[in-house]
């Protein structure tokens, strides 16, 4: 993984937490939505819009999140 690509990623990670945060309502779960979108990229051969890609994947890992919660609530 390039300095780079982990510079852009640091960048982009406030506002990856601020989406996490308003989809899940909890700060512990939207780093932890964050966390995912990291090990993700680390699967990836490449991305055009690192940006739009994350908050892509951050989104939809909430949403697989919420659907979760609705199967078992807490």
């Amino acid at each position: 993984m390039s300095d780079g690509l982990i510079e852009a990623f640091e960048a982009e990670r406030g506002k990856l937490k601020a989406v996490a945060y308003r989809l899940l309502g909890s700060h512990a779960e939207a780093e932890d939505a964050v966390q995912e979108a990291w090990i993700r990229l680390h699967r990836t051969d490449g991305v055009d819009n690192l940006g739009g890609w994350l908050r892509t994947v951050v989104t939809r890992i909430c949403l697989d999140e919420l659907r979760a919660r609705k199967i078992r609530p807490e």
